[in-house]
């Protein structure tokens, strides 16, 4: 059912609905580090290995690999540029045509065998028998819970020191702590998976391994300005839903460690605006973000398939165009999904070459980025910086006041992706139409007419029926984020903000009887 994922990350995000540490250590974040996206890819001389030029094209077009990824994540054993010689050598040598077997000797010769940046790493904050296991009274589930914490056992890693000797020979980005990794043929971290990954360690009281990881984010927004879609140079030129505020909003909250979240401040200021000066479309007259992505051709891990689906395309513009867009579905996570179709008509019926990601304002993204702004304006308050407070405050008013024009939709009673080619919102459902209610992006004032509308939503299209959990869409397309599939990280957003919306119910009816009953005394009072 998942091809293209490690089981274990699966078995890992399943545990947020159950599991949801870090060392006195402190960091050095120097806002003038910050330096520019396009400057740090142009400092990478490895790219020119893994993430385009000739060498690339040929190998990964021979088909010697089954998956395209196993190649590029392949350790140089000589540098890049004598590595791109000796290629051309070896092509004047063929005739520019090599046997698949000759390129086969040519890699052999030239690199090295996978995983060979990282080691084994047992986290040396594991615990067998986490407190969260005690407040769990189904005896499978318990077991289940144990099992799960176990595997945190299995997914340490650890960079040898050559990776930050000579950081050109792999297509690694080097990160100063040991990191969970998802498992599977995903041997580095992936930035929105981290948000459910560091939540389960903050469960599991692996506080020293939590916050290990978040300092390599953190260094990671200090060397490229924005967090990459994963640990590897090829992904350098896109990024993911922006969760690193989120994951430390989860630390502070855990641990009380408010000054971590407050020396934070300038590198979740800077990946907010990376986001605001990047991504921004115009729609209804509003400002909200699209995801997308810099980098020209196909994806270097997805490189074949990717020249595969754009033969459907006569001209190399179009065939750049789709490029783009397999890798902007790439960049929110859930590709691929019927949810980035767009057809002639204007209907979500399709394939790969329908995918119009970049054309498509996402509900959660534009939802994260209001959570965002708002952990900055509430962490500034915290640090009594009130001028900062108010302006980010301000920007995620912003940001709610464009969601709930243009994304909330009366008639469907619940937000809905807009699809900018067509000037119409997309009224399919994905789990994340009911995302801002786990990030607090709407009217609070509201609720009870919300709670309603959104009920009656899941009625409507029978969300609570499904003995699996609710399925990523509605619509059997054969891709993994499509029916039947569903995915951990969609079930937490769904029941998160369910749990939210029930909590702030729960606060008004209070208020509302608090009110009433003073009323009452007071009415009595005035009656003797």
């Amino acid at each position: 059912m998942f091809p293209n994922h490690g089981l274990s990350l699966r078995l890992l995000l399943i545990p947020t609905l159950l599991l949801q540490t870090i060392s006195a250590r402190n960091i050095n974040i120097n806002s003038t580090s910050l330096r520019s996206y396009t400057n740090i890819t142009k400092d990478i001389p490895a790219c020119q290995i893994y993430c385009y030029g000739r060498l690339l094209d040929t190998i990964q077009m021979a088909h010697l690999f089954r998956d395209s990824k196993t190649f590029v994540d392949m350790k140089l054993k000589l540098p890049p540029e004598q590595t791109n010689a000796n290629f051309e050598t070896f092509m004047k040598k063929t005739s520019n045509a090599p046997s698949k077997e000759q390129l086969r000797t040519f890699v052999a010769e030239h690199f090295d065998d996978l995983g060979k940046e990282f080691v084994p790493w047992l986290p040396d904050d594991w615990k067998e028998h986490p407190a969260f296991i005690d407040h769990i009274n189904d005896p499978d589930l318990k077991q289940w819970g144990l099992d799960l914490n176990a595997i945190w056992k299995d997914l340490g890693r650890k960079m040898i020191d050559d990776v930050y000797k000579n950081p050109h020979y792999y297509s690694i980005i080097p990160i100063p702590n040991p990191v969970i990794v998802p498992g599977g043929r995903f041997r580095e971290f992936y930035y929105w998976d981290s948000y459910w990954i560091i939540r389960g360690l903050l469960y599991s009281e692996m506080i020293h391994t939590a916050r290990g990881m978040l300092e390599n984010f953190i260094s990671i927004v200090q060397r490229f300005g924005f967090i990459p879609n994963g640990g590897r140079i090829y992904y350098s030129k896109r990024s993911q839903p922006p969760l690193l505020a989120g994951m430390i909003k989860s630390y502070v909250d855990f641990t009380n460690d408010v000054k971590f979240g407050i020396d934070a401040l300038d590198v979740l200021e800077h990946e907010y605006e990376y986001w605001m000066n990047n991504h921004v479309v115009q729609a209804k007259d509003y400002d909200l973000c699209v995801y997308g992505d810099s980098s020209i051709g196909p994806r270097p891990e997805s490189y074949r398939e990717d020249v595969e689906t754009s033969e459907a395309f006569s001209t190399d513009e179009e065939k750049e165009k789709h490029y783009k867009e397999l890798k902007a579905a790439a960049a929110s996570g859930m590709d691929f999904s019927s949810r980035w179709f767009i057809n002639d008509k204007g209907g979500n019926d399709g394939n790969l070459t329908d995918l119009k990601t970049r054309s498509i304002v996402p509900v959660e993204l534009n939802a994260i980025l209001f959570w965002n702004a708002k952990i900055i304006a509430d962490l500034h308050g915290a640090a009594n910086n009130i001028a900062k407070q108010s302006e980010y405050q301000t920007k995620a008013n912003k940001l709610l006041e464009a969601i709930n024009a243009v994304l909330w939709n009366e008639e469907a009673g619940v937000w809905l992706d807009y699809d900018l080619l067509n000037e119409k919102p997309r009224d399919y459902f994905v789990p994340t139409n009911l995302s801002p209610l786990w990030t607090g992006a709407f009217d609070s004032t509201a609720v009870e007419k919300l709670s309603t509308s959104v009920l009656k939503y899941i009625e409507k299209l029978q969300l609570d029926k499904y003995p699996g959990g609710v399925p990523n869409t509605l619509y059997r397309t054969g891709e993994q984020w499509d029916f039947p599939n569903v995915w951990p990280p969609m079930q937490y957003i769904l029941i998160e903000g369910k749990l939210k919306l029930r909590i702030i119910l729960s606060l008004t009816f209070s208020i509302t009887i608090v009110a009433i009953f003073g009323q009452t005394i007071a009415n009595d009072q005035e009656r003797y």
